[in-house]
């Protein structure tokens, strides 16, 4: 049986995992007949409130940021199920997969801080290139390409980050990538590099368009291995 390596970023789309993004690529994993082990890094960030607030200026009535642990929060969608990032071997899986959501851009990277100056969390950077070098495909959904742009470019992979007209694809072409511009169903295979990539909410409006996105990329993954 196949086994996918999943990384988290936290638990929610503006700072964490996309929830929805992440369960579609474990159902998706799942309904191949495949399993999947979640894996995230430790670290502390900043909560990101996922309702708009107005802060009381006036009164000055600032809310001091909460800071939560990336660790802790990813195991609420593991279910308790999940491994540090240190302990993921690209010998014991078949492939690694990261779902999107800020997460990837805050916490396993500081893309969203730095643009085109970002760094990876080397722990990521790691397990990326470890699974590249031994020639295990990586797929990454929605932002999530952006992490493996960094790691990657250097050898020109291909992959989307959505419509090539935004600020992130322009980035990744910056680190040595060809993206490509996709609908929110579209799966980029770069057989070369065995690097496939989804847009997810980079292009998508419902729901549906992400489970589509996921269920497609895991299918591409599937004639992959």
């Amino acid at each position: 049986m196949k086994k996918i390596a999943v990384i988290l970023s936290g638990c929610g789309n503006r700072d964490g995992s996309e929830l929805q993004e992440s369960l579609s690529l474990m159902l998706a994993i799942d309904r191949q007949g495949w399993q999947y082990q979640c894996f995230a890094p430790e670290g502390f960030f900043e909560v990101v409130p996922h309702i708009d607030v107005e802060d009381d200026e006036e009164e000055g009535t600032m809310v001091d940021m909460e800071q939560r642990d990336i660790f802790v929060e990813s195991a609420r969608i593991a279910r308790g199920n999940l491994l540090p990032i240190e302990d993921y071997k690209p010998a014991d899986y078949d492939a690694l997969a990261l779902p999107g959501g800020l997460g990837a851009a805050r916490n396993l990277s500081t893309f969203a801080f730095d643009g085109p100056r970002m760094e990876v969390v080397d722990s990521v950077a790691d397990a990326i290139l470890a699974t590249y070098r031994v020639g295990k495909p990586v797929v990454a959904m929605c932002i999530a390409p952006m992490v493996v742009a960094k790691v990657l470019g250097r050898y020109e992979v291909e992959l989307t980050l959505g419509p090539d007209n935004n600020q992130a694809s322009g980035v990744a072409k910056g680190f040595g990538c060809k993206v490509r511009s996709c609908g929110p169903t579209d799966v980029c295979v770069d057989s070369d590099h065995k690097v496939l990539t989804t847009p997810a909410y980079m292009a998508a409006s419902h729901i549906s368009e992400i489970f589509d996105g996921a269920a497609n990329m895991i299918g591409e993954l599937a004639k992959m291995i």
